[in-house]
Parts: structure tokens; sequence; C-alpha cells
């Protein structure tokens, strides 16, 4: 493997050209994708674009697409309008102006993210709080406000995009300590971004210890896609021993350590430091589950999906989510029916052997809570869509089915409507 012991090297907006240049794109072709990436964040790193990345099948390859503008992301009015502005270098502020104008039209914060999710406490709001569901509250650590690489699909794509008032962010493990004591039911915290593991152990460390003497919390989750992008971070990366360390501390601690990694096709869990780094997790006794959303072009196919179930079970890793591109950014873009999505899911689940049925899906992170897909019926003749919470804000509604009408064209909730019934279980 070439970059085993490689420093860390990031690629952005800057070296687009001469890298989408490499995937054969002409001139005009590359203007465009410049243009996307004014609006929608871009950044990679050596590790994706030396080891993942299948350069003669670009711009096709998953991986490609995985992390790479595509000139089709946005509506091609907007496309044409900064690519304009480009090619005759416009001031700075001009086509700042302009992609905000356009990222305002993407929903940058779906689920009532800024308006339900942010608790009120004390004297006001704790930066970087959200607590949607009783037993769960996600921190967004101010250092852990990045990642290796960004995803083309990401559903946090406006924490990226260099504007303050879109951006989630907090610096006060103190708060966060004192909030959970005030509310009991609390019992998980999940840290998010961004991606926690690119903060450094000493950083990571201040927002983790002053949590493990909470008797009430029994687990401590990390959303990262540090196995997939940069798995370096716990083999060979300066700091990965004292990370390592910490992990043990916390499961010493008698929480449960969990680790949400994201991976997205089964080429990233072919390289051999991927495997080292899950192995070097686990055996300080925290958990590795594994999720991701259904993307189209990446990994719309049941094969795709068994195939990283699998790999994933005799990797020791425990298959947990897959999720609905959500309605943000590109959705239009990515988004397979959910339907079609059900399928899909339902084709991989039928290949696999019960250790990997751990996994749910296809999953939902709406407004009123986690809806999860469970397939097409027909009652008294007529078809109808099941679905049931997995999560919901509101608790006594967790596991009960209900039932939409059938539309193959559906890709969100929203658009969704009730049948043998005048409105959904969490409508008023």
């Amino acid at each position: 493997m070439r970059s085993t012991g490689r420093k860390f090297r990031a690629f952005t907006a800057k070296h687009l050209d001469e890298l989408t240049a490499r995937a054969g794109l002409t001139p005009a072709q590359r203007l465009a994708t410049r243009a996307v990436a004014t609006v929608l964040p871009f950044r990679t790193n050596a590790y994706v674009i030396d080891e993942l990345i299948d350069w003669a099948a670009a711009p096709d390859d998953p991986i490609y697409r995985l992390v790479f503008p595509q000139e089709d992301m946005l509506p091609a009015e907007d496309v044409a309008h900064l690519s304009d502005l480009l090619s005759r270098e416009a001031p700075k502020a001009e086509i700042e102006a302009a992609a905000h104008q356009v990222r305002m039209r993407l929903n940058p914060h779906p689920a009532g993210q800024m308006e339900l999710n942010i608790p009120s406490f004390g004297d006001g709001k704790i930066p970087g709080m959200q607590h949607k569901y009783d037993e769960t509250v996600l921190y967004f650590p101010k250092q852990g406000q990045t990642c290796h690489a960004y995803c083309t699909y990401c559903f946090r794509w406006a924490q990226f995009v260099g504007e303050a008032d879109l951006k989630m962010a907090g610096d006060e493990p103190a708060a966060l300590r004192e909030y959970i004591l005030a509310h009991p039911e609390v019992t998980s915290v999940l840290f998010t971004g961004g991606d926690a593991m690119i903060m450094g152990e000493p950083v990571l460390r201040r927002y983790v210890e002053p949590l493990l003497d909470l008797d009430q919390l029994e687990s401590i989750r990390i959303g990262t896609k540090s196995l997939a992008y940069w798995p370096q971070k716990f083999v060979t990366d300066p700091d990965a021993d004292d990370m390592l360390r910490l992990f043990e501390q916390v499961v010493a601690s008698g929480k449960n350590l969990a680790f949400m990694a994201h991976f997205t096709h089964p080429r990233e869990l072919e390289p051999f430091m991927v495997a080292e780094a899950c192995r070097r997790i686990r055996d300080t006794g925290a958990i590795i589950r594994t999720q991701a959303p259904l993307i189209r072009t990446i990994n719309d196919d049941a094969a795709t999906w068994e195939s990283m179930w699998r790999t994933q079970t005799r990797m020791g890793l425990v298959p947990y989510y897959m999720f609905v591109e959500r309605d943000t950014g590109p959705q239009d873009y990515f988004a397979v029916p959910l339907v079609r999505a059900h399928e899909i899911f339902r084709d991989a689940y039928a290949n696999v052997s019960g250790l990997a049925r751990t996994v749910r899906g296809p999953s939902m992170s709406a407004t009123p809570g986690k809806v999860c897909v469970d397939g097409v019926v027909e009652i008294a003749g007529q078809k109808a869509m099941a679905l049931h919470f997995i999560q919901c804000r509101d608790s006594d509604l967790v596991g009960k089915p209900f039932f939409a009408q059938y539309d193959p064209e559906a890709v969100w909730l929203d658009d969704l409507r009730p049948v043998f019934a005048e409105r959904f279980p969490w409508q008023e």
C-alpha cells in the first residue's frame, strides 16, 4: 500500500482544475465543476486520490463521484451564471453573493435542525448542541467541523462553506456536562460535525473526559468517515496510540464507545490500512457500527450493499443503517425513490446472514423522526406503503406502523400522502 506512512495532504477547490483534467474533463466541463464548487464544498486528500479512485474509470468511477462535484448537481441556469462569473474573473464578493443565493434555495438545514433541535438552557442556547430525541444529545465540537474529505451527498454540507450563519459549532465542554446533568433522560452523547476524528487526541479529550463520571450516560458515539478517508488516523498518525488509549479510558469508565463509521462503497473497505485501523479500534473495546445513505450513481444497487455488509461482518463491524438521501443540497441529483430504495435494501438483506441483519433501513431522518420504509403492501385491494418510526420526537409513535398512498416516484416523507386515514399520526 503506497500511502501507509504518508503525511496527510488535503486538496481543495484550488486543485480542482488539475484533478478534473486528470479525469478527462473538457475545459468547459472543468469550468462547470468549479462553478458547482463555489456553492458546495470540495475537499479530498492524497489517500483518497491515490488509493480509492480508479482514475481509468473516472469520471464515472463511484469514488470519484463520491468526492468530486458534478456539473449537473445544480440547476443548469445557476451553473451557467456562476461559470460566467468565473470565466470573466468577477470580483470574489460578487461570486460569493451569487453562490449564497443558490445555497439558500438548497434547504441548508433540513428537518428543523435550527428551529426545533436546539434547546434553551440557562440564559440561552448552548452553541453547537442539538437535542431532538429524549435519550440522545448531539454535540458539534468547534475544532471538529471539517473532514478528511467531503462527500458530494453530505447533508451537513452547510457546515463547510464558510458562512458563519449556517455553521453549528460549540466549544463549551462544561456547558455540555451541565446540560446532561440537568436532563436525566439523556443516556447517550453523539459527537458529530464535520468529523470528530479530524481533531487531535488532546482536543477530543477536552470534550470526552468530563463525561466519563456521569452515571446516567450509557454510551458515547463518534460519527466519523475517517476509517474510509484517512485510516492512518488510528495506525500511523503521531497521536494514533494516544487516541486509542483515550478510547480504552472511555470503555474502562463503563461506557459503550460506539464508532458510527460511514462506508459508502465496498472499495473503501479494501485497503489493508482500513482493516488494521478497525482492528486497533476494536481492541480498545469500542464497537464499530456502519452506516451510509443510498446514493444514485454511487451505491444504488443491491449487490453493492450486500458486498459491504458481508465484508463489514467479516471484519467484526456491525451493519447499522441504510439512510435515504436527505432533503438538502443536491437531493434531486442523488435521491433514489423510496419504493426502489426498499427493493434494494430487501434484495441485499435477503442475501446476508443473520449477523448482518442488524442493519435497518431504508431510513429517513425527517422532521418528526427517523422513518423506516417497510415495503409495499396490499390492504383491502388497495396498494399502499408501510412505514414506522425507528425514533421520533413523540416517543409514543416509535415502532407503530402507519401507511401512505403508493407512490413509486416519492423520494422523501413530505412527498407521501396518508391512506386509510385523513392524516399521518404526527400531524395535528
